[in-house]
C-alpha cells in the first residue's frame, strides 16, 4: 500500500519526496489545524481558489498555492482526493460523493489547476484517500444508471472511477496513490454515514504548500 499511518492521520508514502509540502487524510481521532480553509460542501462540480482561511464558499474542491494557507475537505464515506504540482508548487482537495464523481469533480480540478497556473497534468501528483469500497457500496438502479450501467442494483468502485477520470485527464498512471481503505469496515478508524447515518461524524484531509 502507498499509505502509511502516522499519530492518527495517513499519508501517501510517494508524497514524502516533496520536502515543501504537507498533507494527510485523518482518521477519526485526527484533531484539525486550527488554521483552515474549508468549503459547504455541496456534492456539486465546483472548484474554488482558496483566497482566504475560514469556510470560503459553497463547493467541492479547494486549490491553493500560499505557502502556510491549509486547505481542507470533509469527508464520511465521500472520496478524498490530494493533488500536487510537483513543478508549480500547487496543490488541491476534492471532495468526491457519488454524485461528484458522476460530475467529474476531479477532472474539473485538475482543468482549473491548468486554467489558473498551467498545470500540466503529466506532473501532477493524485492521493485518493480513505472512502467507501466497492464491498460496501451497493446503490439502486438510479444510480447505477448514472455511472453508464444498467437499470439495475449493483456494487460500484468510487476510487477505481476516479482513476480512470484522473488517467482521462492527463495524469500518469504511476503517479495516482490509493489508500484501499474502506470507511464502513473500518470504524475503529473512520466515520461513516452509510453504516452510522446521523450518527456520524467527519474526517478532514487536508493539504498545503509549507511555509
Amino acid at each position: 500500500m502507498d499509505f502509511e499511518l502516522t499519530n492518527n492521520v495517513y499519508c501517501a508514502r510517494p508524497l514524502a519526496q516533496f520536502e515543501w509540502l504537507e498533507h494527510s487524510f485523518g482518521t477519526r481521532l485526527f484533531e484539525p489545524p486550527e488554521s483552515l480553509t474549508t468549503l459547504r460542501q455541496i456534492h456539486s462540480d465546483i472548484v474554488v481558489y482558496a483566497d482566504g482561511p475560514g469556510c470560503l464558499a459553497e463547493g467541492d474542491a479547494l486549490l491553493s498555492d500560499t505557502p502556510g494557507r491549509r486547505i481542507g475537505v470533509k469527508t464520511a464515506d465521500c472520496v478524498p482526493i490530494l493533488l500536487v504540482d510537483e513543478r508549480k508548487r500547487t496543490v488541491g482537495a476534492v471532495h468526491a460523493g457519488w454524485r461528484g464523481v458522476v460530475a467529474r469533480i476531479a477532472e474539473k480540478a485538475v482543468a482549473s489547476m491548468a486554467a489558473r497556473w498551467g498545470t500540466l497534468p503529466e506532473n501532477l501528483h493524485a492521493a485518493i484517500g480513505p472512502g467507501i469500497g466497492p464491498c460496501c457500496f451497493e446503490v439502486g438502479p438510479e444510480v447505477t444508471i448514472q455511472f453508464g450501467g444498467p437499470a439495475e442494483r449493483t456494487r460500484i468502485d468510487l476510487p477505481a472511477t476516479i482513476r480512470r477520470q484522473l488517467v482521462a485527464a492527463g495524469l500518469r498512471p504511476g503517479q495516482i496513490y490509493e489508500a484501499g481503505l474502506c470507511t464502513v469496515c473500518r470504524p475503529g478508524e473512520f466515520h461513516s454515514f452509510r453504516r452510522d447515518r446521523e450518527k456520524a461524524g467527519r474526517m478532514i484531509s487536508v493539504i498545503g504548500v509549507k511555509s
